[in-house]
């Protein structure tokens, strides 16, 4: 029992040293680069708002976006990537402001033309708040282990959007992305249907006990290989609470994709739960999830 305690002290406490240096008093300061800034010359892309009530999640409502690059061709079959919490992704002067991002890396052909969805939680009741990331079914949407979610996107949303435009069937070429809840959200669309979604963008994902999300890091380890490409990003000054704690959660979810022989990059920093870090490298995580070679 000693050996084995010191045996994961010592992973830990080397996995932090090893990516993180000492450790610092405040969460590390990030800044936005050129590929988050509006280029001139640049052609903008089309954001168009709707709102949709579900049967998936019954009687819920929320808002959701619709990014349209100018590149964009109707004959041709075209790559989707969607957002949960789309409020926070889609706005152009926010933390991560993909829509920016997207226009000057498809511009450069660094991305292949996206259509971008931008979903955010649905709320029970009226009027919907003001912060949608009080939305009162937010975490069951988000934090359930269950295939529920993907149905929404796959049943409701997706076709929906489809209806206007030409979006690809191809899982690898739809990705998915989010923030904490949203994070783990986007694992579990992926995990539950590989057939539909091979690529995951984590930011700070929640991968711990708020709906049993620790139990992912068995599972990873358990189950036989599925096709799908990680990119995850946390901070050692990320959340520690009754739940768990955020920052070496993602350490073992981490460890075990790897083990799991699973295409997956950390890119580890000292943040906190914010999306300073995650929108600071967006730009070099979406080249990375969208590269054409393993």
């Amino acid at each position: 029992m000693r050996h084995t305690s010191l045996a994961i002290f010592c992973y830990f406490f080397g996995a932090t040293l090893f990516a993180q240096g000492e450790k610092p008093d405040a969460p590390e300061k990030y800044e936005l680069g050129a590929d988050s800034m509006p280029m001139t010359g640049v052609p903008e892309g089309k954001v168009t708002k709707f709102t949709w009530t579900s049967h998936v999640f019954e009687g819920t409502v929320r808002d959701y976006y619709v990014y349209v690059p100018d590149q964009y061709d109707p004959v041709k079959a075209t790559a989707v990537m969607v957002f949960q919490d789309g409020h926070a992704y889609v706005n152009k002067s926010g933390e991560y402001r993909v829509p920016v991002v997207f226009d000057n890396l498809i511009h450069k052909k660094e991305l292949p033309p996206i259509i971008g969805i931008f979903v955010d939680p649905g709320h029970l009741g009226e009027p919907l708040p003001d912060s949608r990331w009080k939305a009162n079914n937010r975490s069951f949407e988000y934090d359930t282990l269950s295939d529920q979610y993907s149905k929404l996107l796959l049943d409701e949303i997706l076709p929906e959007v489809g209806k206007a435009y030409n979006l690809t069937t191809d899982p690898d070429q739809r990705a998915i992305c989010g923030a904490s809840s949203g994070g783990i959200c986007a694992w579990t669309v992926a995990w539950e249907r590989p057939d539909a979604f091979r690529k995951v963008l984590s930011h700070i994902g929640s991968f711990t006990n708020i709906r049993g999300g620790h139990n992912y890091q068995a599972l990873i380890r358990k189950t036989e290989h599925k096709p799908i490409r990680v990119f995850l990003q946390d901070g050692d000054n990320d959340l520690n609470n009754a739940a768990g704690n955020w920052w070496l959660a993602n350490l073992e979810m981490e460890s075990s994709l790897t083990f799991a022989k699973y295409d997956v990059k950390a890119v580890w920093g000292h943040g906190a739960h914010n999306g300073n870090h995650g929108g600071a490298i967006l730009p070099d995580s979406l080249r990375w999830l969208w590269r054409t070679t393993p």
